[in-house]
């Protein structure tokens, strides 16, 4: 005897540019959008019966007629509206996930002044969102980001560290730190001025970063995270992800050359992985 288990079906990859022209300046966005949505769809995958089911290309229609209405203005904003909109027309749907990256375009600056209409994208960083919600319940919003990659030339060590028959790696007090950040949060609420909280804890996790005396990838993430705690109390938690991209010392003796911790290789794979999820006490 089979049974259908769990199941959830959605559109993934909705590409949506949307443009706010004003008087003075225009404001520019570029999301990418997955939307999961769970509820009585048993009928369909046992019985091939698709009457209960809204075709995935009518969600991603949705995505772009609501956004020509919406009002919202910030990712967390949208995915709210996104969720309700699909849970209100659809009483066969219990429950929506919606998945927001946003590709960041920042107004260009020439001679000294912020260009009104003209943008540039300085990197591949990308902000992250995700919205989930149940029927006759208030959502939770979870955000972050992706591919923040930082860099310290100084005050950061790895010493100390356990060694065995296969340790080749010597101790270095003076190393290249580098990562590409991938963090997430929960709010604890709703219903809170997402952008200006997002802006606040990057730069919180950035200024951990530089200012910290890191002995480690881990010492580092973990002051991080810290202070992000410490002084965001809107968020419950925080994952970070911060894969250890190596610059190894190239190795000049064997040209007779000194190198004073000045030239170094760049080694993308493998790189070590450090990951970790940080909550208040109590």
């Amino acid at each position: 005897m089979t049974k259908l288990a769990e199941n959830s079906y959605g559109k993934s990859r909705v590409r949506l540019a949307k443009l706010k022209r004003y008087a003075d300046h225009n404001d520019f966005h570029e999301w990418t959008i997955e939307i999961s949505l769970q509820g009585d769809f048993d009928s369909c995958f046992v019985a091939g019966d698709n009457s209960k089911i809204l075709p995935t290309d009518t969600m991603k229609n949705t995505v772009y007629s609501l956004a020509r209405a919406s009002s919202a203005g910030s990712m967390e904003e949208f995915g709210k509206e996104l969720a309700a909109f699909f849970l209100d027309r659809n009483p066969q749907v219990s429950a929506t996930r919606i998945t927001l990256a946003e590709k960041f375009w920042d107004h260009l600056h020439t001679d000294g002044k912020r260009h009104p209409t003209t943008f540039v994208q300085p990197s591949g960083e990308q902000q992250t969102t995700e919205v989930a919600a149940k029927r006759n319940a208030q959502p939770s919003v979870c955000s972050g980001l992706e591919n923040l990659v930082i860099m310290k030339t100084a005050n950061s060590a790895f010493a100390g560290f356990l060694r065995d028959s296969l340790t080749t790696l010597p101790e270095a007090n003076d190393r290249l730190f580098a990562t590409s950040v991938r963090a997430r949060w929960n709010y604890s609420s709703p219903h809170l001025p997402f952008p200006a909280l997002r802006s606040r804890i990057r730069q919180l996790l950035l200024s951990a970063f530089a200012e910290h005396a890191s002995k480690s990838v881990q010492h580092t993430l973990y002051a991080m995270g810290e202070s992000a705690l410490a002084q965001v109390p809107e968020i419950d938690d925080i994952e970070l992800i911060m894969p250890n991209k190596h610059y190894l010392l190239a190795d000049l003796s064997r040209f007779g050359q000194d190198n004073p911790n000045e030239i170094f290789v760049p080694i993308d794979e493998p790189h070590g992985t450090i990951e970790a999820r940080l909550c208040r006490q109590g």
